[in-house]
């Protein structure tokens, strides 16, 4: 099998680094290889072309439920219990690595001690320690938002402490700095970076590469005319990482992932090969859900092109445990490996998803839903059936169901069901 080559293959080469870039409210659209017309992404587009592209990744619908399971593996009904947290009982993939000998750093967007609802540890600046993540730098780590932004003059804590002179400084071009740092201090060793970016989250302002900048009360001008060029500066991070990669000679044996928390903000409209298309952050359909997902890892991936399987955010901790060789068997995971996929093997992994959504928190909690979806159905928990592939916006479902569709239905209720079983759906949200 696949991953037999993979291991003996990191016998001699030494364990694969991995870097996992999320940006944060950047849907599908986003990327020119996926159909923008309106934004400047050679970086992504390259690795699309020259390494893979995944077409079918679905994260959840808003960002600390998308955090919550792409670090951990598991559905949030098992280990979700609040907007903007996650509990420190909870083993994350920074732990995982570690386990395997790997050096750990996360850089970026924290947002997961509690702060909304001053929890135990809220203020608690050395929390990524406990999750696994040897260092950090990091934007609402114990701080709240009203106290800092992230780009001009932003509030940052390295490693327990908070960086000062930051006045001049842009946010993103520090995070990306600690990374660029963390990769030249370990290129000798296997290490593990998640970098879940502060762009291209709103405010939509000027970045360091526009006139506007060089203006100080204009820097945080908020216009959404900006968003194009935090989607340039996005794709100049990436390669910016991907340069020192090469400067050190280990861009080949190094697994560079970039995808998104979920859908673009619903006042972006993206204008694309297929006309306009407006972003569905916080809503259980695609617009919402359906995030770019492409890959570089020149040593392992056998053919450039597209993998059209289902992935969703359940998935990665369970990739991440087979690159390291962690038996995991003892764990309660919800995610499928999809490491067979990045050596060439296109058969599905999996055909059928899962995604509970109940975000507790504030008018999103309007959308919480249970799901069960294929790559072109989506069974809700209520009975609703839709072909989401020619009905974007779920306006109509489906009312007379051919024989193919109605098996189609009968194993997406089954997931349903299932779901049920461990934890029931409340049709009503618990306040908090």
């Amino acid at each position: 099998m696949a991953f037999c080559a993979i291991v003996s293959c990191t016998k001699k080469e030494g364990k694969p680094n991995v870097i996992l870039i999320m940006a944060d409210d950047m849907g599908y659209e986003c990327l020119a290889v996926n159909g923008a017309i309106a934004y400047q992404t050679p970086t992504l587009d390259k690795m699309a072309k020259t390494g893979m592209r995944f077409t079918n990744v679905f994260s959840q619908p808003l960002c600390t439920p998308s955090r919550v399971k792409i670090m951990t593996g598991k559905h949030n009904f098992r280990n979700y219990e609040y907007f903007g947290y996650l509990n420190s009982n909870q083993k994350t993939f920074g732990n995982l690595m570690q386990e395997a000998g790997y050096k750990t750093c996360i850089s970026g967007k924290w947002q997961l001690n509690g702060l909304s609802y001053d929890l135990p540890g809220h203020d608690d600046p050395t929390r990524p320690n406990k999750f696994g993540f040897d260092e950090y730098c990091l934007w609402q780590l114990h701080r709240p938002r009203k106290d800092g932004e992230r780009y001009a003059d932003p509030l940052i804590y390295k490693n327990g402490e908070k960086l000062e002179g930051l006045s001049e400084k842009y946010g993103p071009d520090i995070f990306a700095d600690f990374v660029c740092q963390f990769i030249e201090k370990n290129a000798t060793e296997p290490f593990f970076i998640y970098y879940p970016m502060v762009l291209v989250h709103d405010p939509f302002v000027p970045t360091p590469d526009l006139p506007e900048w060089r203006i100080k009360e204009k820097r945080y001008e908020k216009d959404s005319e900006y968003f194009k060029d935090m989607m340039a500066y996005t794709d100049k991070i990436v390669n910016k990482i991907q340069l020192t990669l090469k400067d050190h000679g280990i861009e080949d044996n190094t697994l560079l992932i970039f995808t998104a928390d979920n859908g673009t903000h619903s006042s972006i409209t993206t204008q694309t090969i297929s006309g306009p298309y407006q972003g569905g952050k916080s809503f259980t359909t695609q617009r919402g859900i359906h995030v770019p997902f492409v890959v570089s890892w020149p040593n392992r991936i056998s053919k450039s092109g597209d993998y059209d399987g289902i992935v969703d955010f359940g998935d990665f901790y369970p990739t991440l445990a087979e690159i390291a060789g962690i038996n995991i068997s003892n764990e309660i995971i919800d995610g499928t490996s999809f490491l067979k996929v990045l050596s060439g093997d296109y058969s599905p992994t999996k055909r059928t998803a899962l995604i509970h959504y109940d975000p507790k928190w504030g008018k999103a909690s309007q959308n919480r839903n249970r799901f069960s979806m294929t790559d072109q159905y989506k069974l809700y928990q209520d009975g609703i059936f839709f072909n989401y592939s020619k009905n974007i916006d779920e306006v109509k479902p489906i009312d007379s169901l051919t024989s193919s569709e109605n098996g189609i239905k009968e194993k997406l209720q089954e997931m349903l069901d299932k779901a049920e079983m461990e934890f029931p759906w409340m049709e009503e949200p618990v306040e908090q």
